[in-house]
Parts: structure tokens; C-alpha cells; sequence
């Protein structure tokens, strides 16, 4: 029986959510350890098209492309990325659904077009998507991204371990969004500010004079401060600021909500394992239901 079959990974923003949208930077981390893989096969019928459905969209936009939008192939998804907490999981799905798709029929596909047909498939499942989940989750590297302007590559290399800890609740960008934009003007102060603190941790990253545990010390600093200009936009909710308030006192160098915020994940950098065990420890005490690890 003939397959195809497509492989990503998962993303997440260390610093320059909601402030990004501003025109500031931000930096994402590929996690490569979270997979999520597509199957495609054979069927007896013709593919159906579901345009409400990120998964459907973007295996037929590879169709499309190849001109078998008739083709009978019906797929499956198995996914360690969970929706809606900012880990890219539209865009890694779009991806391995496209990778599939092109596998299953023998095509070629190169970097740039998997990019082209992954950020059409996003327009129409998001309309607007600054393309920096897609770019991060076909990354091994970090990414430093400036809307409008552009994509950089960052080498972390901090020998340090981000804790990433799922609140459970669904994180509301939408709302999230409408938050910061009722606050006018206000906001421009802790936008600003959230861009200054990016510039600095994409500063100490590239750096090469400082020990990795001055780095990580300074990133963790910065991290926690972020996480307050992100309270201040309105965007962390109060089981975020306990996880927040728990990694730090279990011995994270600094801790902070990640993506879009009122929800989803927070991440916590540790310099060591031993420490990461002892913020897992607090952190599922406080209700985490996931929690992941990813050396950077």
C-alpha cells in the first residue's frame, strides 16, 4: 500500500510575544524533541476539503500545487504538540501535512517552497501570520525576527534547560490582542520596553566574552522582567504568575508566560538538571498538565 509521510517539530517564543506585532523583535526556540507526524495513503474516495480546518487546508494547498486536488488519499495526524498554548502547532501541522503529501506522490520539495505553501495554507487558516511558527518550526536554530523587516539566526548554546510547563488552559491570543490595544497608549511604554529587553537577550546570546552561566544568569533575569511588562500589557492570568513565582523559588534563573498569552505555556530556564527536576517537582504541584525539556 502506497504512503507518504511528513515529520515537524515544535516552537517556542523565549522573549517579544505581543510586542512583535509592534514592530519590535522577538526570538523563537525550535523544539525539536516535540514531533508531530502526518500519514498519507491511499482511499477509496476523493480527498474532501475542509477550508474551517488548518490540517485539511494545508494538505490542499500541496494538492493544488500539484494539480491532484481529485487525488483519493486520506491522512492521519499523530501530534505531541498541543493546540492553542503557542507551540506552533498550526504551523508544524501544516508542514508535515505538505512534507506527506509530497512524499506520498514522489515530488520534490525544497525548503523554499515547503515555506511558500506553508504560509499560504496559514493565510487561510489565520489570515495574518507573520510566518516567524512556520520559519522556527523548518528551524534548528533559534530565530530573531523583526516583522517586516526580516528573519536572523541565533546559536544558543547556553549549556542551560528551558522548562516548559503547560497551564492546562487554552492561552486566548484573540483576546490576548484586544487587552493590550485597549490600553492605548499606555501600552507603548511596556511594548518599548519588551523590545529593549529582546534587543538585550539577542545581545548576550551572540556575545562571546561572558561564561555560559553569566549568560544564562542575565537571560533569566530578563526573562522574569518580560513576564512582568507582559502582566502589565494584561495578559498573564494568575496561574501563570503562580508558575512564574514557583520556578523562580525552586531555583529557575528566570521564568515567564510564552505566546500569546491569558493561558497556554510558561517557560523557565534552569542551568541545570538538577534544578529542572526541582521546578517539575513544583510545577505539577501547582497543576501543570504537561511538562516538556529541551536543552538550549
Amino acid at each position: 500500500m502506497k504512503k507518504g509521510i511528513g515529520k515537524s517539530h515544535s516552537k517556542i517564543i523565549l522573549i517579544g510575544e505581543h510586542s512583535v506585532v509592534y514592530g519590535y523583535p522577538a526570538i523563537a526556540i525550535p523544539l525539536k524533541k516535540i514531533e508531530i507526524e502526518c500519514l498519507v495513503e491511499e482511499a477509496k474516495t476523493s480527498f474532501f476539503y475542509n477550508k474551517t480546518d488548518t490540517l485539511s487546508v494545508a494538505v490542499f494547498t500541496a494538492l493544488k500545487h500539484l494539480k491532484k486536488e481529485n487525488a483519493k488519499i486520506k491522512y492521519k495526524v499523530t501530534s505531541q504538540i498541543p493546540p492553542k498554548r503557542g507551540m506552533g502547532s498550526s504551523a508544524a501541522v501544516s508542514i508535515a501535512a505538505i512534507r506527506a503529501v509530497f512524499d506520498y506522490f514522489e515530488e520534490n520539495l525544497d525548503d523554499e517552497l515547503l515555506e511558500k505553501l506553508v504560509h499560504t495554507a496559514e493565510i487561510v487558516a489565520h489570515n495574518t501570520p507573520s510566518g516567524l511558527d512556520a520559519k522556527t518550526c523548518l528551524s534548528d536554530k533559534a530565530i530573531k525576527f523583526i516583522k517586516n523587516k526580516g528573519f536572523s539566526y541565533i546559536d544558543l548554546n547556553l549549556d542551560a534547560y528551558l522548562v516548559i510547563a503547560d497551564t492546562g488552559i487554552y492561552g486566548n491570543t484573540g483576546e490576548a490582542i484586544q487587552n493590550v490595544k485597549s490600553l492605548g497608549s499606555k501600552a507603548d511604554i511596556f511594548l518599548k520596553k519588551l523590545g529593549e529587553l529582546t534587543d538585550e537577550t539577542a545581545k548576550i546570546l551572540t556575545e562571546t566574552a561572558e561564561s555560559k552561566e553569566e549568560k544564562v544568569d542575565k537571560i533569566g533575569k530578563i526573562m522574569t522582567k518580560a513576564n512582568t511588562e507582559l502582566g502589565n500589557l494584561h495578559i498573564t492570568i494568575e496561574k501563570t504568575d503562580l508558575f512564574v513565582k514557583t520556578a523562580i523559588e525552586k531555583g529557575a534563573s528566570g521564568a515567564k508566560i510564552s505566546g500569546g498569552g491569558l493561558g497556554g505555556c510558561v517557560i523557565a530556564l534552569a542551568k541545570n538538571l538538577d534544578i529542572v527536576e526541582k521546578i517539575k517537582e513544583g510545577l505539577i504541584k501547582c497543576g501543570a498538565e504537561n511538562i516538556w525539556v529541551e536543552k538550549i
